[in-house]
């Protein structure tokens, strides 16, 4: 039997992101001011002296695998730390101006007013890995431990309550056998454990199955996000400059859009949004990034221009409504694996960071009282509630399932809401799981699906899979246990290539999964090429047969993002 070190901590954060990193600095702010006001006589009781805090980040450093279009809401780091700006805070460039354009193959249309939503004066372009990667030297610099290449791979009970993670071990070759270099994983065990892992986060997937946390009725909706960064030629786009835009290349029952942010150092955020609700199982985000960039205006904005970073993830789009339990026995959720995400704004680095202070007054307050027990920690959902979060995810609550019936409907009710505070007619409506809304090829194509559309790149604006992904800076270590685990590979090569046609090797932005020939039993086979992934959880949210579970890789291996 492995022998594993143990190391115990008072708060544990899983997950180096905007609200986790929150949670952590507002929590060792709140404890220092604490104790001066003790020994200053201001307040009764005693000081909290060496609460130890850890934060655990399955990336290699802080900020590596956090990556946003992103338009940041200032709101929550205004409340964590006033003086953000005169602290350094990595904002790229302020806002400057906003444009939302309909476009057509070849044409485009501007919107002549901005939504309310969508409105951006007072909010900065930024890069969240540098945000990220700003906020962690913060919390290092107040004392925590921020622990990197570290991933939680399972949940720690004691008599049924969550009483911290294991983190993965190292050094294990693909057939799971330990190599010379093997280094067991680490029992963290914690008096609470505050869990934010980003969305589709594998400790809050596996602990809402253990637990039944997540909404029968309303399961988590997603969307992928592919992003690129781009070097203009300089004054080609204005820094803060925001341009958000609809229709082409997205089919019209395909919930997404595109966008363009405009950086410091003449850099361009570019990318697409696509929902995993849509019903063609030919779905390509990538593929439907690349088209973008074919079109007139993205074309003469990218002349002469170079591609300088890639990447991509899952966005929760389910609101209000599809949020999970956020509350266990030992535990919180917050940030994108609670849902904090409000797709009306296209924003939640702000919501996610709230709801990580909230987490961490309500655990001040139980280390102040000595009780973190179960009624201690449902405390946190009652200030959600009394909260700012609480009323701007209330505001967007049906926005999402608006474009249940395509674009045309989804603009007609978001109209509809912004003249209801947020009300539409199917408000509560249960709905299904997005993996359960793709069609097979013969209900969605009729009786002869055509082929896949063609991939063809020209190489100056448009790349394939492979070479995106070297801009992405993933490294994993070839010699693992394959960190994609397919329940039933058999069903991969017979029912869901002729009934889905291998969604798979559409959908993943990365080129992980192929169907190559089987030369043993003829036809085709699976085959994962593990090393290329990026993280973004696609494949576990969009298997129509939901047998695919990612798990993480060895600790430090993914994306090495900058500036994304």
């Amino acid at each position: 039997m492995t022998e594993r070190e143990t190391l115990e901590v008072d708060v544990l954060f899983v997950g180096a992101g905007p609200a986790c990193l929150a949670g952590a600095y507002h929590l060792q702010k709140k404890i220092a001011a604490h104790n001066g006001a003790v020994a200053a006589g201001r307040v009764p009781g005693a000081a909290l002296d060496e609460v130890a805090i850890a934060v655990i980040e399955k990336g290699p450093e802080v900020g590596a695998h956090s990556i946003s279009g992103a338009v940041l809401d200032p709101r929550a780091l205004a409340e964590l730390m006033p003086d953000f700006r005169g602290s350094g805070a990595p904002l790229s460039a302020a806002v400057t101006g906003e444009d939302i354009y309909f476009l057509t193959e070849t044409g485009k249309t501007r919107l002549p007013f901005t939504p309310p939503p969508l409105a951006n004066h007072g909010n900065f372009v930024v890069s969240l890995n540098d945000l990220v990667r700003w906020l962690g030297a913060k919390v290092e610099e107040q004392g925590a431990y921020v622990l990197t290449s570290t991933p939680a791979v399972a949940p720690i009970f004691d008599d049924g309550r969550l009483a911290g993670v294991r983190t993965g071990d190292k050094g294990v070759d693909k057939a799971g056998q330990p190599k010379s270099n093997f280094e067991p994983g680490t029992d963290l065990r914690a008096r609470v454990t505050v869990f934010g892992e980003g969305a589709r986060g594998s400790m809050q997937k596996h602990l809402a199955q253990r637990l039944g946390l997540d909404r029968s009725d309303h399961p988590q909706v997603y969307g992928i996000g592919v992003k690129e960064v781009w070097e203009l030629p300089e004054g080609r786009f204005p820094k803060g400059h925001v341009v958000h835009t609809m229709g082409y290349p997205l089919r019209p029952d395909t919930y997404g859009g595109g966008f363009l942010y405009g950086m410091d150092g003449n850099l361009l955020a570019l990318g697409l949004v696509a929902g995993l609700d849509a019903p063609d199982p030919y779905l390509d985000g990538h593929r439907e990034a690349q088209r973008l960039k074919q079109h007139p205006y993205l074309r003469a904005l990218l002349a002469g221009a170079q591609l300088v970073g890639y990447g991509a993830r899952a966005i929760p789009l389910g609101g209000y409504y599809a949020m999970p339990e956020r509350v266990v026995d030992g535990a919180l959720f917050v940030g994108d694996c609670a849902g904090f995400l409000n797709a009306q704004r296209l924003k939640g680095i702000h919501l996610g960071m709230k709801s990580g202070m909230l987490a961490a007054e309500t655990v001040f307050e139980g280390l102040v009282a000595g009780d973190l027990g179960p009624a201690r920690l449902r405390a946190f959902d009652d200030r959600l509630r009394a909260s700012w979060a609480h009323a701007e995810m209330w505001g967007g609550r049906n926005f999402h399932q608006g474009f249940d019936g395509g674009l045309y409907a989804g603009m007609f009710f978001t109209g509809v809401q912004m003249l209801t505070g947020g009300w539409a007619p199917y408000q509560g409506k249960p709905t299904v799981a997005g993996h359960k809304r793709v069609k097979p090829l013969r209900d969605y194509y009729g009786p002869n699906p055509p082929e896949p559309p063609a991939k063809k790149y020209d190489g100056v604006t448009g790349f394939d899979k492979l070479t995106e992904l070297y801009q992405s800076g993933t490294q994993h270590e070839e010699d693992q246990p394959v960190h994609l685990r397919v329940a039933d590979a058999e069903i991969c090569r017979t029912r869901c290539r002729e009934e889905y046609g291998n969604p798979c090797q559409h959908f993943c932005p990365a080129h992980v999964y192929e169907m190559v020939p089987d030369e043993e039993r003829g036809g085709v086979k699976l085959q994962i090429n593990a090393s290329n992934c990026v993280h973004c959880k696609t494949c576990d949210i969009l298997d129509p047969y939901a047998i695919v579970d990612w798990v993480p890789p060895e600790g430090g291996g993914g994306p090495r993002y900058v500036k994304l």
